[in-house]
């Protein structure tokens, strides 16, 4: 081996040693996948465009989808989720603000950094740390179901709350009056109704049936923990 082989390598070592050493880039939030639209994105201070696979995103982006759009997103922190039907959001810096729609968000599995994923409505805001969480905000019902996973939710009343798995929380319309129009007066006074658990068979049902889970190039990378957890198997792709 010549000398300036030996040289050129050390170099190389040390280098590595060096660069080893310094934070890495943080991932750039961005657009995953949109399997159907209509999908939308909206960046600060830009026009509304067609969402698009791999499209950069950024903070207080508003995304938007009507029936029978869809998309995944992932967040700068790694964490990610799945909007559809006729839903609109906003892209914060480790969590979202859902205005109206459905949503599942996830922590992969063997994720080192555990800082909370948060999903922010105007009437309750539900936080995880390695789970898999499913909200559904509409004119007729709010609800939040914990597909794997503790999820803590604290409601604009100042309720707190903890799902399990298989475990759902739910404000109804026939209660209220049409949700998405409640005063914030109205939010903060809502009385909530401790969690129930979801029969088996129903859980089997909307696995099978749900648009945010199935259909997507890719399985939800929290599908084998959902399936163990909850004694269900979702539909072969």
């Amino acid at each position: 081996m010549g000398l300036s082989f030996r040289v050129q390598a050390l170099s190389l070592a040390i280098a590595g040693i060096v660069f080893s050493g310094l934070p890495s880039r943080a991932i750039q939030p961005r657009i995953v996948e949109v399997p159907n639209g209509p999908a939308f994105v909206r960046l600060p201070g830009m026009s509304e465009v067609d969402a698009i696979s791999g499209q950069v995103l950024s903070t207080d982006a508003l995304l938007r989808t009507t029936k029978p759009g869809r998309m995944q997103v992932m967040l700068g922190t790694g964490r990610q989720f799945r909007m559809g039907g006729d839903a609109q959001l906003r892209l914060g810096n480790s969590g979202v603000e859902l205005i109206k729609g459905a949503i599942i968000g996830w922590i992969n599995p063997g994720t080192q950094n555990r800082a909370p994923f948060t999903i922010k409505t105007r009437l309750a805001t539900a936080s995880i740390q390695g789970t898999t969480v499913f909200i559904q905000y509409t004119d007729n019902q709010f609800k939040i179901f914990s597909w794997e996973g503790k999820v803590t939710v604290t409601t604009s009343s100042g309720q707190r709350f903890t799902l399990n798995s298989g475990q759902q929380l739910l404000l109804d319309s026939e209660f209220v009056g049409s949700i998405t129009d409640l005063s914030l007066d109205a939010a903060r006074n809502a009385i909530w109704a401790p969690p129930v658990v979801i029969p088996e068979a129903d859980i089997e049902r909307r696995l099978q049936k749900s648009r945010l889970i199935n259909g997507f190039s890719s399985p939800l990378d929290t599908l084998p923990v959902i399936e163990r957890e909850l004694g269900v198997m979702a539909p072969s792709p």
